[in-house]
């Protein structure tokens, strides 16, 4: 193969790796979406705070690498379903989703949670800021069933009473009446 070829398919590999690292940088910041992952025993306290069970529908929402809905499944034995902003951070949940063989039972979709249906969900668990909780309790209120738990962590939702409460880490749990 000609050298000249090889170099010119390695600076086009570089620069889509390039892209593709500064575009996961800037995505998120541009939509709102900054992603901090949820450290994952914080992930297996807010599954257990919920009772998480093999009966359960689990949806978070900003699912990131997709740790929760991999963890609501192989530990828990739930279904579970991711809502996510970052397209590169649904490709990589996709990945590990088949990587871990639940495929069958755990589902990312890229998009904006808020025009997604989550009707669906027994519990729901949430990892945003103030602001973004409190234009998130509408839809909560209006689309999940009676009974279906919330696991926020680290912010709480004004408006609601928690059944529930954590401290190290801040864990808040309410179930919709």
């Amino acid at each position: 193969m000609d050298p000249w070829l090889i170099i010119g398919y390695t600076v086009i590999i570089i620069l889509l790796f390039i892209i593709a690292v500064i575009s996961s940088a800037i995505w998120p910041t541009l939509i709102g979406a900054v992603w901090i992952p949820t450290p994952r025993e914080t992930a297996r306290k807010m599954l257990e705070l919920a009772k998480v069970t093999s009966e359960d529908i689990v949806v978070d929402l900003g699912s990131g690498d997709g740790r929760i809905i991999v963890m609501a499944a192989e530990e828990f034995g739930a279904t579970a379903f991711g809502i996510e902003a970052d397209p590169l951070r649904v490709l990589w949940s996709r990945t590990v989703i088949r990587r871990h063989g639940l495929r069958d039972r755990v589902k990312v979709v890229w998009g904006n949670f808020f025009s997604k249906s989550i009707a669906a969900a027994t519990v729901v668990t949430v990892f945003q800021g103030q602001a973004i909780n409190k234009t998130l309790q509408p839809k909560l209120s209006t689309e999940l069933k009676p009974g279906t738990r919330v696991v926020s962590y680290s912010f709480p939702f004004e408006d609601w009473d928690p059944v529930e409460t954590q401290i190290k880490p801040n864990l808040f749990l309410y179930v919709i009446g």
